[in-house]
């Protein structure tokens, strides 16, 4: 059959004229395909952005609105409110479990996978769930122990204290330290530098309450657990009572006064022998000491009770009156408990007015002593009037003895809220005016964690903490009369170092006439070679592990001054004079400093109030 080939021909053009047209619609059908999976992805992205827009919203504004009910809680478990408390938290728990919904979310949790911003949704994550953890696992558990407790029982009395319900809540107390640890712990691994600036600010806003919270906590935990044993709850405890004298300047406060002899036995508190320092008389030998500590203050510190605190570190000075007292009156003591006439006043304020029943303490209200002591007269009192109003020191002795009996008396009575002496003696440990010491070393080394200790070394004392402390050298109680300002003046970095200078401004404010107006119980007479009227002090200066003192001044002049090191800190030492009206400022530098981080002081607590005596750091203006 012959073969048409046009025909042939033909029928491939029209083929490929027909897949030519198929091939451009299929592209363009393909194109508006992918353009609509596009639009439908941007649409998806959009809406997931806007769904995580939302979550991030819920996630801020429920944990803003946790965050205010933090001072309501606090105020309900300060005013022992348990059920007020109680309401709070469980609002706060609403708020943080949301949150944590929220950052539960599933989209969330995708977000946090992402490359680069992931980190970002993931921290955010992280504090909403430590939020709850902290609100279900640490604070719901605290307010209920709280309201199982009986707080008014649980202070030392004449008629013992409910310790077994303690010892109960303890274990939970823990539990929940703990608990907070962990999501502390958590945060403080977010690499914060890696996170948006919006991201980073909250976080570190956040890790630093959480890290307050944690320290509570822990010290809640190591209370609960050290304070019943002792408290006297399984053998009871015998305590050596110090009353500082600020009158006269020691490194931890005053020269102590009255001593006494507390004893425990399941919180019942009695108060035994009283005495005072001159009485123990003098030690010889001495009370052996570290070298170190010894080359600084002398052996004076192991020879007479008055001088045991010439050193700022309580430990030592502690120690050191507990085998004194031994030794003088054959007790052993568990520990030594130290206060002074400033934090008395924090006390008599949750107390009210402790009347004067002591008899040998009535026959001096006639004298113009006062018929009752209150927070307002009993500084003034025990650290002024009692030396122009009794000039016999023996005397004196009795008065502050008596004193210390009258009010232990009406504590022991139960006078006054407990929550409200909780809080006076927390804002007298707080200035360093409770200082604490056990012999039993597992109460010790918890107690070491605090300021309550008075250590100059150890976890208590921050990375770049400087130490400023007064001993007398009048031999007198002229301190009274002495008002101070402490304050550090950070310089510029030099070779990498930090470098710091302490300004320490003294004034003698005792009238010009000071020693002729003055008892010479309280000028001294002159018998240190301090003219009366004048105020000589020793000025001890610390600085940071490991750095050291380069220089001193006396009102802008280069001035010699005594270099030391004592637990491989730093120590210079310099003494002043002050005529009535007189002032000078000491100036210690201080270089060399490898802790990076913004200095503190610590200064012996004076009669003034130690917002008045530490000022502000000043930074340098550094290019």
């Amino acid at each position: 059959m012959p073969v048409n080939r046009a025909l042939l021909k033909a029928k491939p053009e029209s083929k490929d004229k027909g897949s030519s047209i198929s091939g451009k619609g299929g592209r363009r059908a393909r194109l508006l395909l992918a353009l609509v999976y596009l639009g439908g992805l941007v649409l998806l992205v959009l809406a997931g952005l806007a769904w995580l827009g939302s979550r991030g919203s819920v996630i801020k504004s429920e944990l803003d609105a946790a965050v205010l009910l933090v001072e309501p809680l606090r105020v309900n478990v300060t005013n022992d409110a348990p059920a007020e408390a109680a309401k709070a938290l469980e609002e706060m728990r609403a708020h943080t479990a949301a949150a944590k919904e929220a950052a539960n979310d599933p989209l969330w949790t995708l977000a946090s996978s992402l490359p680069g911003v992931g980190s970002n949704f993931a921290a955010i994550a992280e504090v909403a769930r430590s939020a709850d953890d902290v609100v279900s696992l640490g604070l719901e558990p605290l307010v209920s122990v709280y309201g199982t407790l009986d707080w008014e029982a649980l202070l030392p009395s004449s008629s013992g204290t409910d310790l077994a319900a303690l010892e109960t809540a303890t274990p939970r107390i823990s539990a929940a330290a703990h608990a907070v640890r962990l999501s502390a712990d958590r945060l403080n691994q977010i690499d914060a530098d890696a996170l948006f600036p919006q991201v980073a600010g909250p976080l570190v806003q956040a890790r630093n309450q959480l890290n307050d919270v944690t320290g509570a906590l822990d010290a809640a935990a190591n209370t609960s657990n050290i304070a019943p044993g002792m408290l006297g709850a399984q053998a009871p405890r015998k305590y050596l009572l110090m009353v500082q004298n600020n009158a006269e300047a020691r490194a931890s406060g005053g020269i102590p006064g009255a001593l006494a002899v507390l004893n425990l036995d399941q919180g019942r508190l009695t108060l035994e022998a009283q005495s005072s320092a001159g009485a123990v008389g003098v030690m010889s030998p001495i009370v052996p000491f570290d070298a170190e500590q010894q080359q600084i203050y002398s052996g004076r510190i192991g020879k007479f009770m008055q001088d045991v605190n010439l050193t700022p570190d309580f430990p030592t000075a502690a120690s050191t009156a507990r085998a004194m007292w031994e030794k003088k009156t054959g007790v052993r003591v568990d520990g030594v408990i130290s206060v002074d006439p400033v934090a008395l006043s924090y006390v008599l304020k949750a107390t009210g007015p402790v009347k004067i029943t002591h008899p040998e303490l009535v026959a001096f209200v006639d004298a113009g002593l006062p018929k009752e002591l209150t927070s307002d007269n009993v500084v003034k009192t025990l650290l002024s009037d009692v030396y122009s109003k009794i000039e016999q020191p023996n005397i004196q002795d009795a008065y502050f003895a008596g004193v210390a009996q009258d009010i232990f008396a009406a504590l022991s009575a139960g006078q006054g809220h407990a929550t409200e002496i909780i809080a006076g003696l927390t804002r007298g440990a707080a200035e360093s005016r409770v200082l604490v010491w056990s012999a039993v070393q597992a109460e010790q080394s918890v107690i070491s964690e605090y300021a309550l200790s008075g250590s100059i070394s150890g976890p208590s004392i921050s990375p770049a903490q400087f130490g400023v402390y007064f001993n007398d050298g009048t031999g007198a109680k002229m301190d009274y009369y002495v008002k101070r300002t402490v304050q550090l003046l950070k310089g510029c970095p030099k070779d990498g170092y930090e470098q710091t200078t302490v300004l320490v401004t003294s004034t003698n404010t005792a009238p010009a006439d000071a020693a002729t107006v003055l008892p010479p119980y309280v000028t001294g007479n002159g018998s240190f070679g301090v003219p009366s009227g004048s105020v000589r002090t020793n000025i001890t200066v610390y600085g940071p592990v490991q750095s050291l003192v380069e220089m001193a001044r006396v009102d802008g002049e280069r001035e010699g001054f005594a270099a030391h090191r004592h637990s491989n800190r730093p120590v210079g030492v310099l003494a002043v004079q002050l005529a009535p009206g007189e002032s000078r400022t000491v100036e210690f530098t201080f270089s060399k400093i490898v802790q990076q981080v913004e200095p503190t002081v610590l200064v012996t607590p004076t009669v003034q109030p130690v917002k008045d005596v530490t000022l502000t750091t000043k930074n340098a203006a550094c290019g």
